[in-house]
C-alpha cells in the first residue's frame, strides 16, 4: 500500500491541503491512517477526493455529496425544498436558477444570462427599427 503525506495527496489530487482537512472535519473523508506529524493517507483518500470532485462538477453541494458518500438513498415523498433566484433578462423573459448551486456554476449561469440579455436587447432593437422603417 502506498502511503502519502498530506502535501503529496494535495499535489496528486489538485485539492489544497486546507480543503482536505476541511473535508475530514466534515466527515467527507476518513481521518488519516496515522495521526499527528506522521499522518499519512492511502488510496481510499485519493479515490474519495476524486469522487467528491466528480460530484461537485455535477453541481452537487457538499451536503448532498456527504449524503451520497454515506450511502443514503434518495428520500421518499416530497423532495427537499430548494431556494431559487429569478433573473428577469428581458421585459417578457424570466429565468429561474437554483440558488444553492455551486459557486462556479452560478458564475457560469450569470455569464450566460448576461449574454442572453444582451442578445435579446439587440433583437428587440432590430425589431423596433424594422417597425419604424415600415412607417
Amino acid at each position: 500500500m502506498t502511503e502519502l503525506t498530506l502535501a503529496e495527496l494535495a499535489e496528486q489530487t489538485g485539492v489544497p491541503e486546507r480543503t482536505i482537512r476541511y473535508y475530514i472535519a466534515r466527515g467527507l473523508l476518513p481521518p488519516p491512517l496515522r495521526a499527528g506529524r506522521a499522518a499519512c493517507y492511502g488510496p481510499e483518500h485519493r479515490q474519495a477526493l476524486e469522487r467528491i470532485r466528480r460530484l461537485q462538477a455535477k453541481g452537487l453541494t457538499l451536503a448532498e455529496i456527504a449524503r451520497r458518500l454515506a450511502g443514503e438513498a434518495p428520500r421518499d415523498g416530497l423532495p427537499k425544498p430548494s431556494p431559487w433566484w429569478s433573473y428577469p433578462v428581458a421585459e417578457d423573459v424570466v429565468v429561474w436558477v437554483r440558488a444553492d448551486a455551486a459557486p462556479w456554476r452560478l458564475k457560469q449561469v450569470r455569464e450566460a444570462l448576461l449574454d442572453l440579455a444582451a442578445r435579446l436587447r439587440t433583437n428587440q432593437q432590430e425589431d423596433e427599427n424594422d417597425l419604424d422603417a415600415g412607417d
